[in-house]
């Protein structure tokens, strides 16, 4: 394919529009196409508790995920001043270079600091705002043909990846200023939608998660003041190993000869690949069915990171790397808050022990918590109800996103005047 047309060769060059190559629109300014620093001069042993953060590979994520602003590492101000060329701040464009080639960020205006440093798996790019609209050219990079492109370009076998020459050099086309802003605003709206959707379900489900903790880690249920406690537990209740109250289905993997990305056959998870926030979602079919995790199952991945929980919508089949649970009383509810409560932490179970990965028998002996049916029942009455919300605003979002990624491309693509 020919390096003077889009990415390759995946777009062609539409009427009015000018190919550039990323170097051509970086910004005329010193340190705004440059490489993460050097992996021993930003290693851990230089991590503060708090400073100038540090954006790290999970802080950016693929499908159209501008930027994760949590979970970030830091390094101390004055330590920060050695990293001057590979400060972000609002606007500026970071890429994934070694592993999970084909991430591509945005740093938002409205983030939690006013600047970052990238790791040295990151490459940043400041545009020139004369001749490209940032956002414009991360969607025209983050679309499907923009991750392929970036993908078709690693070096590397073990480890794929892309050196600055390799970013610098690949193409794209613009249109002028005024029409990649309304292309911009067109996209934007499904995001602020997407988004919107987001913030509602993170507040659903944080106050049934709070209710959770109020009934049964502070015994402040219904009722409680009556209820006398016994080895400091309510009076009724006990603690049973997962087994005792729940099925568990450990997964097992098919040989990869049946994997298909056609949907031939059910989904197949066996890892937390395709995690999201609370659901699943499916690339991977398989068409030799194995072990079967029912719709509405709780996901947990029982491989590091280890105690990660998901739920699933539809019947899919279940690798190695997660185990599948279900309440044997149809308490799924209140078993998945119970369970978000038990692994506080990646890898880090009940009491606190620490498991790069469990057996069937390990998951099947931790204790958990069995309040009177009473109880329970008046907390599916709530849950259940907010779960159902969270459910359809979820798929509201997945339906969003769907539309806007069949726009994408016939907007980058000119075949959508605007």
């Amino acid at each position: 394919m020919s390096n003077e047309l889009p990415l390759g060769g995946s777009r062609l060059v539409p009427e009015g529009w000018t190919l550039y190559s990323i170097d051509e629109i970086k910004a005329d300014e010193k340190y705004s196409c440059v490489a993460g620093p050097f992996g021993s001069s930003i290693s851990s042993k230089y991590f503060t508790e708090t400073g100038v953060p540090i954006i790290r590979g999970n802080n950016l994520k693929n499908n159209l995920t501008k930027f994760v602003a949590q979970d970030f590492a830091f390094v101390s101000e004055e330590r920060a001043k050695k990293y001057l060329p590979q400060h972000v701040k609002a606007g500026d464009l970071v890429f994934t270079c070694w592993g999970t080639i084909g991430q591509v960020g945005l740093i938002p205006q409205d983030g939690p600091y006013p600047e970052y440093i990238i790791s040295n798996k990151q490459l940043k790019l400041r545009v020139n705002p004369d001749l490209a609209n940032n956002l414009f050219v991360f969607y025209y990079l983050s679309s499907k043909e923009g991750v392929e492109h970036i993908r078709s370009r690693a070096i590397g076998s073990a480890v794929p990846g892309i050196n600055l020459g390799i970013l610098k050099s690949i193409k794209i086309a613009l249109p002028s200023l005024s029409t990649q802003q309304s292309i911009t605003e067109i996209l934007s709206s499904y995001d602020r939608l997407i988004d919107n959707n987001n913030r509602r379900i993170a507040l659903l489900e944080e106050s049934i998660h709070l209710l959770y903790k109020e009934w049964f880690v502070r015994s402040r249920f219904p009722g409680y003041e009556s209820v006398k406690l016994v080895d400091g537990i309510p009076e009724g209740w006990s603690y049973q190993p997962l087994e005792e109250v729940c099925e568990l289905i450990m997964g097992q993997s098919p040989p990869s000869e049946f994997y298909n990305t056609s949907e031939q056959g059910l989904p197949f998870h066996q890892g937390v690949s395709n995690f999201g926030n609370r659901f699943v979602t499916h690339e991977i079919y398989c068409t030799q069915l194995n072990r079967i995790a029912e719709a509405g199952d709780i996901l947990c991945s029982v491989r590091a990171p280890v105690g990660r929980l998901n739920i699933t919508l539809d019947k899919i089949i279940i690798g190695r790397g997660l185990s599948a649970i279900r309440n044997r009383y149809g308490y799924q509810s209140f078993q998945y808050y119970q369970l978000k409560t038990h692994f506080f932490q990646e890898d880090i179970i009940g009491s606190g022990a620490i498991f790069a990965s469990v057996t069937k028998k390990q998951l099947s002996e931790q204790l958990m918590l069995v309040p009177s049916g009473e109880i329970v029942n008046k907390f599916e009455n709530i849950s259940k109800w907010i779960d159902k919300q969270i459910t359809n605003l979820y798929l509201q979002t997945q339906r969003l996103k769907q539309a806007r990624d069949l726009l994408l491309p016939r907007l980058m693509n000119g075949s959508i005047a605007v």
